[in-house]
C-alpha cells in the first residue's frame, strides 16, 4: 500500500476530511488504550482480595505498564520516523489488546505483573506515531485543535472506564462469579479486563487499511540517526528539561487518581461502583469542553502571533490542578471532595491538551518521533511510574494503611510545588528556542 495520500490540498497536506478521519481513529485507539490503564485503579480492592496484595504492590502493578511503556517508546519512536506509521499502530493495538485479555485470565499477582508489562509494549507506539501523523496532516496554526481532540482521549477513556466498570460491578453483584467458554469461572474484575480487550482487535484491523499521510515535516534527513534527537535536546537542554516537568507533574496527578475509588470508599463510604458511575459522568461533562476550549484558544492565539500560547495554557492548568488535588482529599464530606476534584480535572485537561502542541512548535520534524518518545519516557517513567507506588508506600509506611486520604493530599505537593516555582524560568527558555525554531 502506498504511503502517499492522493487526496492532498495545494500546500501538500491531506484534505481536512481525510486528516480528521485519521484523528478520529487515532483518538479511538487512544481511548481504548487509556480505558485499560485507568480501569485497574477502579478494581484495586477486588484484586487485593483475590491476590492478597498490599497498596504498595498495587501501585507497582500500575507502574509495571509504565516502566515498559517508557523504555519501549525510545526505539519505537525511531521507527516512527522511518516506517509506515499506520501499520505500526495496528501492531501496537493488537499487542496491547492481547495483553489486556491476559490480565483477565491471569492466575497470580506475578502473572498480572507480566501482563501489565506486556500492555506497555503495545501502547508505547501509539502516541509518537499519532503526533507524527497529526503534525504531517495539519499546518502549525491549525494543529492545536486536532492535538487537543486526540489528547482528550485520556479523559474520555477514563470516563468510559468508570461507566463500564461501574455498570459491570453493579451487574456482577447480583450473580457473583462469571463463567466463560474455554476459560471457566472467573472473578468479576477478570471479566472486565476481557471485555475491555476484545474490541481492540477490530480497531487494529482498521489501521491496516488507513492510508499513511505524506511526510511533510517528518521526513528524515539522509544519514540521520537516532542520536540526532539527543543532539537537539543537548543543544536545547535548558528549555527541554524545564518544559518536561510540567507534564511529568500532570501525569503524576492523573495517575495518582488510581487510588481515588478506594479513597472514597475507605474515607466516606462510597460504593466503588457508584463512585465509578458518578466520576465517569462528571469527566464527560467537564473534560471535552476543557480540551476543545484549549485547542481552539491555542490555535487563535498562535495565528495571532503568540507562539507561546500552548505553554501558557499548560502553566495555567498546572496552577489549577496542584492546589485542588492537594485540598480535595482533606474535605470533610465526600461530595465536597468530589467537587474539588472536578476542578482538578479541568486543570489536568488544560495541561494535557496543550503539551505536545507546545513541543511540536520547537522540535524539528525529522526527529519528532524520537523527541516525542523521549518526552513520553520522562513523563511516564517519572510521573506515571512513581506516583502510584509513592502513594501506596506513604499510606502503608506512615498511616498504617488506614490514612489513604493523607497520602493522597501529600503527593501533589511533592510532585507539583517545585514545578510551579520553575514555571517562569520554563517560559523564558521556551521563548529562546522558539526564536530559532
Amino acid at each position: 500500500m502506498s504511503e502517499q495520500n492522493p487526496q492532498q490540498t495545494s500546500d501538500g497536506y491531506p484534505t481536512p476530511k481525510y486528516a480528521w478521519t485519521l484523528v478520529a481513529f487515532l483518538t479511538l485507539a487512544y481511548i481504548s488504550s487509556f480505558i485499560d490503564r485507568y480501569i485497574l485503579g477502579l478494581l484495586i480492592d477486588p484484586i487485593k482480595a483475590d491476590t492478597g496484595a498490599t497498596d504498595f504492590q498495587m501501585g507497582l502493578l500500575s507502574s509495571a505498564f509504565t516502566w515498559v511503556y517508557a523504555l519501549a517508546a525510545l526505539p519505537l519512536g525511531f521507527m516512527v520516523d522511518r516506517r509506515a506509521r499506520t501499520k505500526l499502530v495496528a501492531i501496537g493495538i493488537f499487542l496491547w489488546s492481547l495483553a489486556t485479555i491476559w490480565t483477565g485470565v491471569a492466575k497470580s499477582f506475578f502473572q498480572l505483573f507480566l501482563a501489565r508489562m506486556s500492555v506497555g509494549v503495545g501502547e508505547a507506539i501509539l502516541s509518537p506515531a499519532a503526533f507524527s501523523m497529526i503534525g504531517d496532516s495539519f499546518p502549525k496554526e491549525r494543529r492545536g485543535l486536532p492535538i487537543a481532540v486526540y489528547s482528550m482521549a485520556l479523559v474520555i477513556g477514563a470516563a468510559v472506564a468508570n461507566l463500564l466498570s461501574g455498570g459491570i460491578l453493579k451487574w456482577a453483584a447480583t450473580i457473583g462469579e462469571v463463567s466463560l467458554p474455554f476459560v471457566g469461572q472467573i472473578a468479576t474484575w477478570q471479566f472486565i479486563f476481557i471485555v475491555v480487550g476484545l474490541p481492540g482487535f477490530i480497531l487494529a484491523a482498521v489501521f491496516l487499511f488507513l492510508r499513511e499521510p505524506p511526510r511533510i515535516e517528518s521526513s528524515p534527513r539522509e544519514g540521520a540517526s537516532l542520536g540526532d534527537a539527543f543532539v537537539w535536546i543537548g543543544h536545547n537542554w535548558a528549555a527541554f528539561f524545564t518544559f518536561v516537568p510540567i507534564f511529568m507533574c500532570m501525569v503524576a496527578i492523573a495517575y495518582g487518581q488510581f487510588f481515588n475509588a478506594p479513597m472514597f470508599s475507605r474515607t466516606w463510604g462510597w460504593d466503588p461502583s457508584n463512585y465509578a458511575l458518578i466520576n465517569g459522568l462528571s469527566i464527560l461533562a467537564i473534560s471535552p469542553l476543557t480540551y476543545i476550549f484549549a485547542g481552539r484558544y491555542s490555535d487563535r492565539r498562535v495565528a495571532a502571533g503568540d507562539a507561546t500560547a500552548p505553554l501558557k495554557l499548560a502553566i495555567l492548568g498546572l496552577f489549577i490542578m496542584i492546589p485542588t488535588a492537594a485540598i480535595a482529599p482533606m474535605m470533610p464530606a465526600g461530595w465536597m471532595a468530589f467537587a474539588v476534584f472536578c476542578v482538578t480535572t479541568a486543570g489536568i485537561g488544560l495541561v494535557s491538551a496543550t503539551g505536545v502542541n507546545a513541543l511540536l512548535a520547537i522540535v524539528p520534524g525529522d526527529v519528532r518521533g524520537v523527541v516525542v518518545a523521549i518526552y513520553y519516557f520522562f513523563i511516564s517513567f517519572i510521573g506515571g511510574a512513581l506516583s502510584p507506588p509513592f502513594i501506596g508506600w506513604l499510606n502503608d509506611a506512615y498511616f498504617a494503611g488506614e490514612g489513604l486520604r493523607y497520602a493522597m493530599a501529600i503527593y501533589p505537593l511533592v510532585f507539583g510545588l517545585p514545578v510551579m516555582l520553575l514555571s517562569s524560568v520554563t517560559l523564558k527558555y521556551y521563548r529562546q528556542v522558539l526564536t530559532h525554531a
